[in-house]
């Protein structure tokens, strides 16, 4: 690993741990009503949401409610979405008169949507309009996302409260996490794309004549290029922050009028992590102890930080075939050196590295390079980044509550060595707890490994096309890397990511269906036992710190929080690895 890559690797952890403070304390002060200082500026915005909608800012939720207002919620939001999408080709904003999404595709992409997951079976600017970008992919960006950090709150509420009946108003938390944190910085962000040159407009798709005319696959000669446009900095921006990270085009953030340089790269890096970081902060703020929060961000970055380092050195270490030809792959300073192969030369090696390691820790899902050109080594970071739970950041909201069941997992198990009823900030954890906890972190589990198990069999990896009525195979390559494809949808899926390796052919009737119920399971199949869990807490009367509570901000706590994740991850899904990017590894080394 080049002098290079660990200065860019420490400056992007260094300025992000200096943004989460004051984000996490400002955040903090939003989610307890007090005054913020946006309040003053958008206080008219979140006071007209409630009047237009009918709600009562003030009327609190038992745990039942808040679950049944934000199934509801969501339900509205996979209804519309869906019709939408069917509907796609009557709806105005449709300059180049894309026709209406399949069933199974729009069902993937609404549920996809919906569950902050932006799976995309389908290429942007070839099936969607400006419309369903906006009005439909835009808006599920901020209010999945706001779902999300709306369950965390109320999460943190039940942690706090004692011998209470309710956990805050689910309504409220949506408005006020959309219209003071995800609205401001989305917009902020989006005029930094722009000045970079972020597309952001609604002209027809340009045509460029090539300055040297190619051919297409079947060979024909091609003199023209169409360059798509459209409103893509303003869903950039809150793709991102919102931990959505579907592309606006086929590439991503691969794509110069998506992400155009280096500093915009930096800033979408930055904006992927930005709010699961600064949530540690929130939650140590609210629970009036600052550093149960920089425990819990110190067990994020103990595991993701050498996670990253591991895919960057993977990449740079290149590729024995490669290496035979007498091609010299060793990085240095001066050249890029290393496996470039999928990777945008403007980028290099280590950004696209750690862009891969954000990406897959905070359930993101974008990629300014492609994970399935990756050496197999590098590309099993990202896919088991995924299989610890997205609770390394994780989503916005989902990440940190996802973390705080590994949390009740570690505190149960700690008070079980010492013989002692275990406690958290003063509440007992109990069997009910360690059911729920327990149901959060292997869902998951489950979702993946029975998924590509299923797929593998055949539905998924075979399908009969349309026009020709040949059973044709959905794999580019065969073997362990094949394997690898199908496993990395499923975790992508099953862990409401987003990401691909993309050898995969997903945009097919069995892999659609599968891996939209995947995306539905592991998003709200949590999102009530969380919500449970909160409801149970916040009944408890508290119970002061003995001599024997487990200190839950100590470095033994974090290193045993760590060891809880990790062991989850290991034991679940190492067998799998084998299979897919391990045995790859392998048979490239020649063993």
């Amino acid at each position: 690993m080049t002098s290079q890559a660990w200065l860019q690797l420490l400056i992007f952890a260094g300025v992000l741990t200096a943004l989460a403070k004051p984000l996490g304390e400002f955040m903090a002060r939003m989610y307890e009503g007090k005054p913020c200082g946006l309040d003053r500026v958008l206080g008219w915005l979140e006071r007209g949401i409630y009047r237009i909608a009918g709600i009562d800012p003030t009327r609190e939720m038992g745990w039942k409610g808040y679950a049944a207002a934000m199934l509801l919620f969501s339900g509205m939001g996979l209804g519309f979405l869906y019709a939408l999408l069917r509907l796609q080709g009557s709806l105005p904003l449709n300059p180049q008169g894309l026709g209406d999404v399949s069933p199974d595709l729009a069902f993937n992409t609404a549920t996809s949507f919906v569950s902050n997951t932006n799976w995309q079976s389908y290429s942007g600017e070839t099936t969607m309009s400006y419309l369903s970008q906006m009005l439909g992919l835009t808006v599920q960006n901020f209010v999945s996302a706001a779902t999300g950090m709306a369950v965390l709150a109320a999460l943190i509420r039940g942690i706090v409260r004692r011998n209470a009946q309710t956990i805050g108003n689910f309504w409220a938390d949506l408005t006020r996490s959309t219209v003071y944190i995800l609205l401001p910085l989305s917009f902020v962000l989006a005029l930094l794309l722009v000045s970079q040159g972020a597309v952001q407009n609604f002209s027809t798709y340009e045509t460029a004549t090539l300055l040297q005319p190619t051919k297409d696959a079947d060979g024909k000669d091609v003199a023209e290029q169409t360059i798509a446009m459209g409103p893509a900095a303003s869903q950039v921006a809150i793709k991102q922050l919102g931990t959505n990270g579907g592309g606006f085009f086929n590439v991503n953030a691969a794509h110069p009028l998506e992400n155009p340089t280096p500093l915009s790269n930096f800033l979408q890096m930055l904006a992927i992590l930005l709010i699961p970081a600064a949530l540690c902060i929130t939650f140590g703020s609210m629970v009036r102890d600052r550093r149960q929060g920089w425990a819990i961000y110190a067990a994020m970055m103990v595991i993701f930080l050498p996670l990253t380092i591991g895919v960057i050195t993977a990449e740079q270490s290149g590729v024995p075939a490669a290496a035979a030809l007498g091609i010299d792959q060793q990085a240095s300073e001066l050249q890029a050196g290393g496996h470039m192969e999928g990777k945008e030369v403007r980028f290099g090696i280590a950004n696209s590295a750690i862009w891969s390691a954000a990406t897959t820790a905070a359930s993101n899902g974008s990629v300014n390079s492609m994970h399935d050109s990756y050496t197999p080594l590098g590309g099993l970071v990202p896919m088991w980044l995924m299989q610890l739970g997205e609770v390394v950041f994780g989503g916005v909201g989902s990440g940190l509550y996802g973390m705080l069941m590994f949390v009740i997992v570690a505190v149960f198990i700690a008070g079980l060595m010492v013989g002692r009823t275990p406690e958290y900030l003063g509440k007992k954890i109990e069997a009910y707890e360690m059911k729920m906890a327990s149901l959060v972190i292997l869902v998951p589990c489950v979702v993946v490994l029975v998924g590509t198990a299923i797929a593998v069999m055949g539905p998924g990896i075979e399908f009969v096309d349309p026009t020709s009525g040949e059973t044709k195979s959905t794999l580019n390559n065969p073997g362990a890397h094949g394997f690898s494809e199908v496993l990395y949808a499923y975790t992508s899926a099953g862990n409401n990511n987003g990401s691909a390796f993309a050898g995969l052919n997903a945009n097919t009737f069995f892999n659609n269906t599968a891996l939209g119920l995947a995306m539905l399971a592991s998003r709200f199949l949590l999102m009530v036992p969380v919500l449970a869990i909160a409801g149970s807490l916040a009944r408890k009367k508290f119970t002061p710190p003995g001599d024997g509570t487990l200190p839950t901000h100590t470095p033994l706590f974090v290193v045993l929080l760590v060891g809880a994740v990790l062991l989850v991850g290991a034991l679940t899904f190492v067998p799998s690895l084998t299979l897919g990017p391990i045995a790859e590894h392998l048979q490239m080394i020649g063993k």
